[in-house]
Order: structure tokens, then C-alpha cells, then sequence
């Protein structure tokens, strides 16, 4: 199965195995809000949210123009690279994460920007519902009589 994983992929799940040491949950391929989609949202002990990008490459980061819409997102800002990835492409008002397919380590702490309670709450429930539903498809990957997911 690892052998299937992209870079990327690799990446978000050495990063998620971290969070969990950390005390967070993770939900990789989160989307906040349409049009968005983050490599990983990690939803803290405190309730903090946390967006962590995934990079493979430096073209892979130079074709993201949609980072800076995740900022109003979440309450800290990483990348999650690997260690032979050019980390002074990224912008020092981020955090930094260096992985790679089992580990992680926070280089650089993402600086605080707090969410407004009104949207903590909604990503919350949303962080909670798309965690659920990924949960019930591992276990039933086919709900409904007719195998049809019920809306």
C-alpha cells in the first residue's frame, strides 16, 4: 500500500502520525470550503485547527496560488517538506514541518491566528461529520440497499 501513496501522500501521513503524538486528529484531503482542499487539517486537544501543506517539490510549491486562502482557515499555518526540499522558498511568516513517510518534526512554529468562534465551530462539526463518514465507508464501503450513499 505505501508503495501506491504519492510523494505528497507519503508526506501527509508521516505528518499525521506526529499530530497524533502531539495529542491532535487528523483528516487528510480536508475541504473547508468549496474550492478549497487542504493536505491535512489537524484538529487540536484545545480545539485549535491547524493546516499543514504538503510539498514534494519546488514545483510543487510554486504552482500552489491557493495557499494563502487557507490562512482564514485555520489557527496556525505550516508546509510539511521533506529534508532535501529548498525551505527558503518558503515564506518565513509560516510554519515549518520537515517529514517524510513514517515521522515528522515542527521546525519552525506556525505564528497564532485566531479563528472567529462562529467558523471554529462550523470546521469543528465539519472536521467531526467528514471524519465519521470516512470511518462508516472503511467499515461499510457499501451503506444503502442499493449501494448508494444516503444523503
Amino acid at each position: 500500500m505505501a508503495q501506491d501513496l504519492t510523494p505528497g501522500q507519503r508526506l501527509a501521513r508521516g505528518v499525521s502520525r506526529h499530530m497524533t503524538a502531539l495529542g491532535f486528529a487528523t483528516v487528510e484531503e480536508f475541504i473547508p470550503a468549496r474550492g478549497l482542499r487542504v493536505d491535512v487539517m489537524a484538529l487540536g486537544p484545545k480545539g485549535e485547527l491547524w493546516v499543514i501543506e504538503c510539498k514534494s517539490s519546488r514545483a510543487d510549491f510554486q504552482s500552489d496560488s491557493k495557499w494563502q486562502g487557507y490562512l482564514e482557515w485555520c489557527d496556525r499555518y505550516f508546509w510539511a517538506v521533506d529534508m532535501a526540499f529548498p525551505t527558503e522558498l518558503l515564506p518565513d511568516e509560516t510554519g515549518l514541518i520537515i517529514a517524510d513517510d513514517y515521522d515528522a518534526e515542527i521546525i519552525r512554529m506556525s505564528p497564532e491566528d485566531k479563528l472567529p468562534a462562529a467558523r471554529r465551530k462550523k470546521l469543528i462539526q465539519k472536521f467531526a461529520m467528514d471524519a465519521a463518514i470516512r470511518l462508516n465507508r472503511l467499515r461499510d464501503p457499501q451503506p444503502g440497499l442499493d449501494g448508494a450513499w444516503i444523503s
